[in-house]
């Protein structure tokens, strides 16, 4: 295992939580990359002093820079982009890799973000097609209801055309994200994105046991751009490096 994201949920609704485990990741596994994604609101500046320095990249979820989108798509309370703006500032000051995650959907799909973009100059730019996922966002049945928000695939074009010439810039389509992330819920399960049950448990069965059971597309990981610079500047790592099933 060489990289390992923290993601939701909000992470930071646990920050001590999540520091002993961004810490152990680094200085006890010696993962090559540590990264967190977060909507930002809870990020604070005590906690990048103390753990910042085993954190790579720094991802924020923004789907719009026009704050009535924004809460429309139930993303802040009015000053999202604002928020965006000092963590791009604060990841800049203690050496984290500033990234952000858009989510493109029926509210964002026409908007041209190519002057924000540009301004906060985040070194990778990812932007999602919005996607259905069964049981999670599918139905007035599930926690949320990403149906209203769909938009069909020459729609998201038009929004990776206009954006094209950021260098930041990673499109990933519903064809190249559907199954092509591991993700471990809150049980260390491996989830399925082809209609299976959950994997067991890591900690019960182990890694390699728990991954025989899921599908997982690697040349999608690839095609998708799952590989490229995610380590941050920094000396090696000073903990004991222990072997990671895999």
């Amino acid at each position: 295992m060489r990289k390992l994201n923290f993601a939701g949920g909000e992470p930071f609704l646990y920050p001590k939580f999540l520091g002993e485990a961004v810490d152990f990741c680094k200085e006890v596994l010696c993962l090559e990359s540590v990264s967190i994604v977060t909507n930002g609101s809870l990020v604070k500046e005590t906690f990048l002093v103390k753990h910042g320095h085993n954190i790579d990249i720094l991802a924020i979820s923004c789907d719009s820079f026009n704050e009535a989108t924004n809460l429309e798509i139930g993303r802040g309370s009015g000053d999202h982009v604002k928020m965006l703006y000092r963590i791009r500032d604060l990841c800049r000051k203690y050496g984290i890799k500033f990234k952000i995650n858009t989510v493109v959907c029926k509210l964002n799909f026409q908007e041209d973000m190519n002057k924000y973009i540009e301004d906060l100059a985040p070194f990778r730019w990812k932007c999602f097609q919005v996607l259905l996922v069964s049981g999670e966002n599918d139905s007035t049945e599930t926690k949320r209801d990403a149906r209203k928000f769909l938009i069909t695939d020459e729609e998201f074009n038009l929004f990776c055309v206009v954006h094209r010439q950021q260098k930041s810039f990673v499109p990933e389509s519903n064809t190249l994200m559907a199954k092509s992330y591991l993700i471990l819920d809150e049980y260390m399960r491996f989830l399925d994105r082809d209609g299976r049950q959950p994997s067991a448990p890591i900690l019960k069965v182990g890694v390699r046991r728990a991954l025989d059971s899921v599908y997982w597309d690697e040349k999608s990981f690839v095609s998708r751009g799952g590989i490229y610079d995610w380590k941050r500047d920094q000396v090696a790592c000073p903990g004991i490096h222990r072997e990671v099933e895999w």
